[in-house]
């Protein structure tokens, strides 16, 4: 290996090294305790090394989505492939995507509340973003019905899971009715 390529192994696993304490901390305290003074002293690196590699907390924030975005688009495709009808796999994929956001709050939040400076449902939306909103169109597409784009109804159908998985996590919904909730989505909304 020549040097150059172990300076690059060493830079690549730096930035991992900062991205999962950044995710590890906030899911700990919340975002606001993701500092580069409080990340510097948990990796023992300078601030100027952190500086190195994101320019501040909100690339930081950006790293995780995508990391996050990937995660996701993983856990409801698997979630969803384990399903042979399509009531079933749109079910799957409500409950995936919800206990996806209740298992990752700080990711949930890096993804779909705090600004990471990335860009969403336009042509330079980084490939991660895509992929994510794609395992949704997988599925949601053979239900979106007569006359209505695909795209469209997935954005909807999105857009009813994050409000759910918002308000849960809020305590505005009773967590007891969670259940009952997702058939509601899936029986009305996807009408399947």
């Amino acid at each position: 290996m020549s040097v150059q390529e172990r300076k690059q192994r060493e830079r690549a696993e730096r930035e991992r090294l900062i991205v999962a304490t950044a995710r590890e901390l906030a899911e700990q305290q919340g975002w606001d305790a993701v500092t580069t003074r409080q990340l510097a002293e948990r990796i023992e690196y300078s601030q100027p090394v952190l500086y190195s590699h994101f320019r501040g907390k909100r690339e930081i924030i950006g790293a995780v989505a995508l990391e996050g975005a990937t995660e996701m688009a993983a856990a409801v495709r698997a979630a969803t492939s384990a399903e042979d009808d399509p009531r079933a796999r749109v079910t799957a994929l409500a409950r995936a995507y919800l206990d996806f956001a209740e298992r990752n709050p700080a990711v949930y939040d890096a993804l779909f509340q705090l600004d990471g400076g990335l860009a969403y449902a336009r042509e330079d939306t980084p490939e991660p973003l895509k992929d994510a909103f794609a395992a949704l169109l997988e599925c949601l597409a053979e239900v979106a019905g007569d006359g209505v784009a695909p795209e469209l109804f997935t954005e909807m159908f999105w857009a009813a899971l994050h409000g759910l998985a918002t308000l849960t996590r809020t305590d505005r919904l009773l967590p007891e009715d969670a259940e009952a909730r997702v058939e509601l989505l899936v029986d009305r909304l996807a009408m399947v």
